[in-house]
């Protein structure tokens, strides 16, 4: 059985992840939830897997990939790291300026639903909000700063993105002009907490177009 292998962005928690994971295994497929961090170790006792990064854990995604094999990966509303970079850090030059005014004097970020004026309709609901929310770490900035490898020509191997709107736009093209599978759902960041259907039939197409 194939395992679709879900990564929440560092900056969120599993529960970003709760709902597409439920539609996927009432499907009859195997799917798991881990952290970055988790990654690994979890893959080792999964045999086939389909790597699924959501946000910033697409920063990590291509490197983590390659330790499990050159597995195909399913970039979701996901930042990518550069094509011909060796490492990168874990958000760009202009974000960390941002990133930067929002750190207390110790260096350490709120949590991420208290970096924006305005969430808009991120959320279905505040039940959702509330479970998100509970999971939400409190980073450094120096996490940001930070330098993760990139694996060697990894946007030529098995990568398919699905977007959420045009928030990744740079990502999305990216992606297209690789001929990546691309599948843009009309959405917010966490399309995936109000439509998880169909998030998980674009993300269960992505992989079919990658083989698996």
């Amino acid at each position: 059985m194939v395992t679709y292998l879900l990564v929440p962005s560092p900056l969120l928690g599993p529960a970003t992840w709760a709902p597409v994971a439920t539609r996927l295994h009432a499907g009859g497929h195997g799917v798991v939830i881990a952290s970055v961090d988790d990654v690994v170790p979890v893959a080792a006792n999964l045999g086939t897997v389909v790597l699924v990064p959501h946000s910033n854990a697409g920063y990590r995604a291509s490197y983590l990939a390659e330790q499990l094999g050159t597995v195909p990966t399913v970039y979701v509303d996901a930042a990518l790291p550069p094509a011909d970079a060796s490492e990168t850090t874990l958000a760009p030059a202009a974000f960390l300026e941002f990133l930067a005014g929002l750190a207390d004097a110790d260096g350490i970020l709120p949590p991420w639903t208290q970096w924006w004026d305005d969430l808009g309709e991120v959320f279905p609901d505040e039940e959702t909000r509330r479970a998100v929310e509970a999971e939400e770490p409190r980073l450094p900035l120096d996490y940001f700063r930070q330098r993760v490898p990139v694996a060697v020509g990894w946007a030529r191997k098995p990568c398919a993105y699905v977007a959420f709107g045009q928030t990744y736009a740079e990502e999305i093209a990216f992606a297209q002009e690789q001929d990546w599978p691309v599948h843009i759902l009309d959405g917010e960041h966490l399309h995936q907490l109000h439509d998880p259907d169909a998030v998980a039939s674009a993300i269960l197409e992505a992989a079919s177009l990658l083989g698996v």
